[in-house]
C-alpha cells in the first residue's frame, strides 16, 4: 500500500510538470526537455560505468546531447541558422579523438557506448521540438504544443489501459523472453482505450480529422510497445531491475521514458506523412 501510494504521488507530478511544461509556452518546453535529457544520458551512461565498467564520461556526453537538443529547438523556432548545429559537429569528432588521449583499455566500446547513448536518447527526444512547432499561413515557425501534448497523453492512456486488460484478463503471453507479464490482450486493450482517446483531441483540434488523430494514437501504442520492451532487453543484458532510483516507486528516469523514446518516431513519421506532407 505505501509503495502504491509513493508511485501514484511520483506519478501525479510528473504528469503535472510535462502537461505544464508542453503546455505553459515553448520556454517551459524547452527546460523542460532539457533537463529530461540530461537526466536520461546521465543515468544511461551511469549505468553502463557501473554494469560495464565502461569509463564513458557522462558529463562530457550528456553536454553533447543537449548541445543537439537545444540547436534544434533554435533552428526550428527560426531564432538560428544551420550555423547553430556546429557545436554538436565538434562534439562528434571530440569523441573519438578523446579517446587518442585518455589510453583505455577499449577506446572501441567506450566510443559505441558513447554513441548508442545519444542515438537511443539524444536523437529521439530531439525529434520533440519538430511535432512542438510548425510553420503559419505566413510560413514564420509558431509554438504549437498539442501534438507533443497528444503523444505523451497517448502513452499515459495506453500504459493505464495495458495493464488494467493485462492484470484482468491477459493469458498470451506478448513477448515472454524479455516481458514476461505483457499479453496481447493488455496490448489490444491500450490499443483501443488509446485510439479512443484520440476522439478527444479531435474534439479541440478538428482541423486535424479524426482517422488522423487515431493513426497516430496507434502509432503511439506500437512504437511505444517496443521502446518498453527495448528497455526491458537493455535492463536484462545488464543484469539490472530497474534503470536507477530517482522516481520513487518508478525506477529510473529511462524505466519512466522508455515507451517515449520509440513513440515519438512513430508519431514523427505519421505526421510527416500524412498531416505535413
Amino acid at each position: 500500500m505505501k509503495n502504491f501510494t509513493l508511485r501514484t504521488l511520483t506519478g501525479a507530478v510528473y504528469v503535472a510538470l510535462v502537461t505544464a511544461g508542453v503546455l505553459v509556452d515553448p520556454y517551459t518546453f524547452l527546460v523542460l526537455f532539457s533537463l529530461i535529457i540530461v537526466f536520461c544520458l546521465h543515468e544511461f551512461y551511469r549505468l553502463i560505468g557501473t554494469t560495464k565498467k565502461v569509463p564513458v564520461n557522462p558529463c562530457f556526453n550528456c553536454a553533447g546531447g543537449l548541445l543537439l537538443f537545444g540547436a534544434t529547438y533554435l533552428y526550428i523556432s527560426g531564432v538560428a541558422g544551420t550555423a547553430i548545429f556546429i557545436p554538436y559537429l565538434l562534439y562528434l569528432v571530440a569523441v573519438p579523438v578523446s579517446e587518442l588521449y585518455r589510453k583505455k583499455e577499449d577506446p572501441l566500446q567506450n566510443l559505441a557506448y558513447a554513441f548508442l547513448g545519444q542515438v537511443y536518447i539524444t536523437f529521439p527526444l530531439t525529434l520533440l521540438n519538430l511535432l512542438a512547432f510548425r510553420a503559419d499561413s505566413s510560413g514564420e515557425m509558431q509554438y504549437y504544443p498539442m501534438l507533443a501534448l497528444a503523444l505523451f497523453v497517448f502513452i499515459w492512456i495506453n500504459d493505464s489501459g495495458a495493464y488494467l486488460v493485462g492484470v484482468t484478463i491477459g493469458k498470451h503471453r506478448l513477448f515472454e523472453r524479455i516481458s514476461p507479464k505483457k499479453s496481447w490482450e493488455g496490448f489490444f486493450g491500450g490499443l483501443i482505450f488509446t485510439a479512443l482517446s484520440s476522439l478527444v483531441f479531435y474534439h479541440f483540434e478538428s482541423h486535424i480529422p479524426y482517422y488522423h488523430w487515431m493513426g497516430m494514437a496507434v502509432m503511439v501504442v506500437v512504437f511505444g510497445t517496443w521502446g518498453d520492451l527495448v528497455e526491458s532487453l537493455m535492463k536484462r543484458t545488464l543484469g539490472v531491475k530497474d534503470s536507477g532510483n530517482a522516481l520513487p516507486g518508478h525506477g529510473g528516469f529511462l524505466d519512466r521514458f522508455d515507451s517515449l523514446l520509440f513513440a515519438v518516431y512513430g508519431m514523427f513519421f505519421y505526421v510527416q506523412l500524412f498531416i505535413r506532407n
